[in-house]
């Protein structure tokens, strides 16, 4: 067994596009090994924005020897009544390169036929390997990709060499004119040499040693300690304010990180703090500066690719461009103060919303409605300050700030409502409205903030439907999935008892004629948002069974479906459950086609069935109570006191009784029994 060591050097690749194309590369390289029937050990994909590397350890020398049965033609049309081979059975031979005499005759299901049977050498990996590398650079896909020179072939940016190791020889192929090489680059300012690689062991230390960090984890715990240590070295009681994603994003900006402290004016303290640290972030990706008590400082770091030899010459670079991304800010913020978000309202009727649906300012109205549809059912007492967020909300988007930077929406109708002397629930509730921002993030902490969230959602869900622009496949133009799963993580989150159905017929009457607001479209909501609800149930543990047996039965309340299915789960672990499942699988298909109830106790002929009713009637009456105070697990824990009855109903009764009227009362009992357990949920579906 050999190691393979395989980089793709390259101009610098965007930061977005490494990980994903780390990723494909060893999907693909494992894929195209298991096709090929190619053992190995770990693989390993390493990179920088100069470089895609794979690293394969143990992998076999080559393919294990196999037997080959090729099927040919029948017997009767490869031999003539002579027994003399005829064309087909030549050409069959011929085609495979073998001789007629190699074919046997073996006798199938329909009849007999030719079959070709040899034994297949396993080819060596080393004559494998040059097919197998070209196609992996031509298997990586990018957001963007271009062409460049004469090239036929696209990539993410120029590639500049290749380097091919398996074991100490050199893959013999070629990409684009480029011929692969046991040579690589180092640094481009540090080490701009080419380096003769040994192999794949060596390969990281001698890369380290041309300035390259491979390791993408290696590489980010570096720009953690070298932004820590350039604040340490610069200031007293500061520390960096770590914004995970932008770590990862300069993790893939450079090879090898070296951190740089520097300060900016004071005066640019007056912006909201996130103003501040989107201008660090966005443009710069600088990392903003804290005092212990988290107050921003007139700081930053920056992170540079190259160590330099007067770090203040670098320092007052960088300070020098963000000061004036500092000034555009100060200055956007200043000019968006001179006008009041209520006078900017009116405004939002030149930005549309969606070509069908209207404009922003008809969405703001639409939402201002549904607001206080759903905070006099949820929050009386906030139905003011909920209705003045829902009027503001959108406001923000006409000021030069959140032109400048579209992130701050919301952010930025807080501040502003703050400094305009605004309730703090209102302004609070502004920015809440776009929370959560993605799967995962915070949600909504006040009530005003999830209902106004929770209006513009609905708003646009329906919306959507209305006009057939639903998801389809990957296809989701409006992100109606994210939506959805956001309006339900704030219902369950804020324990929020709420009617769906209502809801989205309040917001499908909301838009009028601009779309189709019938039953129909009502159903299909709320279709998408039970899948929603499904898919987000089982992706975080739950039993598949107890999600399809609740929601089939039913789906308009969100916390009910919830507290349903955690008295589900919790009742599963009892020993008794699965045999009750099973037996009320058992009703619901005997019942299927009866819809009566009525049970006549005079038709009874067994003394299981006046055991099986007497229960039933007090099993009813203590699971009736207990289902509505919504106490379901309660009810389910007085469900299973059927299960001895119901099992031995089946042992001694014939249900499908020759007296039709008996048979007719058996069913009806049945019935009866599995009405009641549907009330909490379809059983079956966890048998």
């Amino acid at each position: 067994m050999s190691a393979l060591l395989f980089e793709i050097g390259t101009e610098e690749i965007p930061a977005g596009f490494l990980q994903p194309a780390l990723q494909q590369l060893q999907d693909n390289f494992m894929k195209k090994a298991a096709e090929l029937s190619l053992s190995h050990g770990s693989v390993r994909a390493l990179g920088t924005p100069r470089r895609l590397v794979l690293m394969v350890e143990g992998l076999a020398d080559r393919q294990p020897d196999s037997r080959e049965e090729i099927m040919g033609p029948s017997a009767k049309a490869g031999f003539d009544k002579e027994g003399k081979p005829t064309k087909a059975a030549q050409g069959f031979a011929r085609s495979k390169g073998a001789d007629v005499a190699d074919l046997s005759v073996i006798k199938t299901d329909k009849g007999d036929y030719l079959i070709l049977v040899r034994e297949v050498h396993g080819k060596l990996t080393s004559d494998l390997l040059p097919e197998v590398l070209p196609q992996l650079i031509l298997e990586l896909s990018f957001p963007k990709s271009m062409k460049w020179g004469s090239n036929s072939n696209t990539f993410a940016r120029p590639i500049q060499w290749l380097l091919a190791l398996h074991g100490s020889s050199v893959v013999n192929f070629s990409h684009d004119g480029i011929s692969a090489s046991n040579t690589s680059r180092g640094h481009r300012f540090m080490a701009n040499e080419t380096y003769l690689i040994d192999s794949l062991q060596s390969y990281e230390k001698q890369m380290l040693q041309a300035h390259v960090l491979v390791d993408p984890a290696k590489r980010r715990n570096e720009v953690l300690t070298t932004i820590k240590e350039a604040v340490a070295s610069s200031l007293t009681n500061a520390h960096v304010f770590i914004d995970e994603e932008l770590v990862d994003t300069v993790t893939n900006l450079v090879e090898y990180p070296f951190g740089v402290c520097g300060s900016f004016d004071q005066k640019f303290l007056q912006l909201p703090d996130d103003v501040l640290i989107t201008s660090m972030r966005e443009h710069q990706k600088y990392f903003p500066v804290r005092d212990p008590e988290g107050k921003l400082l007139p700081g930053f770091v920056a992170v540079n690719n190259t160590r330099v030899r007067d770090t203040a010459v670098t320092r007052k670079g960088h300070e020098r461009v963000l000061r004036a991304r500092l000034e555009d800010a100060l200055f956007f913020f200043n000019k968006d103060k001179d006008r009041r978000l209520e006078q900017r309202i009116k405004d939002l009727n030149g930005i549309i919303f969606q070509a069908k649906l209207g404009t922003m300012l008809e969405k703001t109205e639409r939402i201002v409605k549904l607001t206080r549809m759903l905070a006099e059912k949820l929050a009386p007492e906030s139905v003011q300050d909920a209705c003045r967020a829902a009027a503001l909300s959108k406001a923000d988007l006409l000021t030069n700030m959140v032109g400048e930077f579209p992130s701050l929406q919301g952010i930025m109708g807080e501040a502003y409502a703050m400094l305009e002397g605004e309730n703090k629930a209102v302004a609070t509730a502004i920015r809440e409205q776009y929370m959560p921002k993605r799967a995962g993030a915070e949600l909504p902490a006040t009530n005003v903030g999830a209902i106004v969230g929770l209006a513009d959602r609905l708003d646009t869900i329906a919306g959507c439907f209305g006009i057939g622009q639903t998801p389809t496949g990957t296809a989701d133009p409006f992100g109606l999935r994210r939506l959805s799963l956001a309006v339900l993580h704030i219902i369950k989150d804020r324990g929020y008892t709420l009617s769906l159905q209502e809801i989205v017929h309040k917001a499908l009457a909301l838009y009028g004629d601009k779309v189709d607001g019938s039953s129909t479209t009502v159903d299909g909501v709320l279709a998408f948002l039970k899948g929603r609800y499904s898919n987000d149930a089982i992706a975080k543990g739950y039993d598949a069974g107890a999600v399809e047996a609740v929601t089939s039965v039913t789906f308009d309340d969100v916390v009910d479906c919830a507290n349903r299915l955690d008295a589900l789960i919790a009742i599963k672990k009892e020993e008794a459950f699965d045999v009750l499942a099973s037996s009320f699988k058992r009703i619901r298909n005997i019942t299927k086609d009866n819809m009566s109830t009525e049970v006549d106790r005079a038709l009874f002929e067994k003394e299981a069935e006046d055991n099986l009713y007497d229960l039933f009637i007090t099993v009813s009456a203590r699971m009736q109570a207990l289902i509505s105070g919504k106490e379901y697990l309660q009810a389910l824990e007085v469900m299973l006191q059927m299960k001895q009855p119901v099992d031995t109903f089946f042992i001694d009764v014939m249900v499908m009784a020759e007296d039709p009227a008996v048979r007719q009362n058996r069913l009806n009992l049945l019935t009866a029994i599995g009405e009641l357990i549907l009330q909490v949920g379809d059983i079956s579906k966890m048998q």
